[in-house]
């Protein structure tokens, strides 16, 4: 079984974050090819605006709130799939064909899973991405990305990288993280 390392999230210098926090993610495939993911802020949690629960379901427009994202390419490939996962529980997955292209076509076949947990000093969300919803690949390019909504409604843009001087996840550039199905590893 593969351990998923934890990696920094960085804040884009654009939206510059006044609160101290540390923000982490990782990733991981499983044997079965499901996308483990983990996110996690420590820090003062009461400045942060952190959606109600909501019922399970999918819903568009979540990254304008505090959103935990995921976004997914195979390493040799243009098409890309983007999953929101709100603290409320509810979830969004789509396709793209190419940079901010998206496929209107595409219907999940299945929902992602997501567990969002409040902590003593922040929060953890998990979540679970079924290989149905992941492209075609053996070899992936991840960007793990982050909105942080403040109680006052500024909001903050955390990725493993940033590739330009906006935040724009969609930017290949931010895809930083390479997983390999551990099937495919030698």
């Amino acid at each position: 079984m593969s351990t998923a390392i934890a990696h920094p999230l960085l804040c884009h210098p654009a939206a510059p974050w006044p609160a101290r926090h540390q923000v982490s993610a990782s990733a991981h495939l499983t044997a079965e090819g499901t996308l483990a993911l983990c996110y996690e802020l420590r820090g003062d949690a009461d400045k942060l605006r952190i959606p109600a629960p909501q019922p399970p379901g999918a819903a568009d427009d979540l990254w304008q709130s505090t959103c935990c994202e995921a976004f997914v390419a195979a390493v040799d490939g243009v098409e890309y799939r983007e999953f929101n996962l709100s603290p409320s529980g509810q979830w969004a997955a789509y396709c793209f064909l190419a940079y901010r292209e998206r496929d209107a076509g595409f219907v999940p076949t299945v929902a992602p899973e997501s567990d969002f947990r409040r902590t003593a000093d922040g929060f953890r969300l998990t979540a679970r991405i079924a290989p149905e919803l992941l492209p075609p690949a053996t070899v992936f390019q991840i960007g793990l990305t982050l909105v942080l909504e403040a109680t006052d409604g500024g909001k903050s843009y955390w990725a493993l990288a940033h590739g330009a001087a906006q935040p724009d996840f969609h930017l290949r550039q931010s895809f930083a993280l390479t997983l390999a199905h551990p099937i495919c590893q030698p």
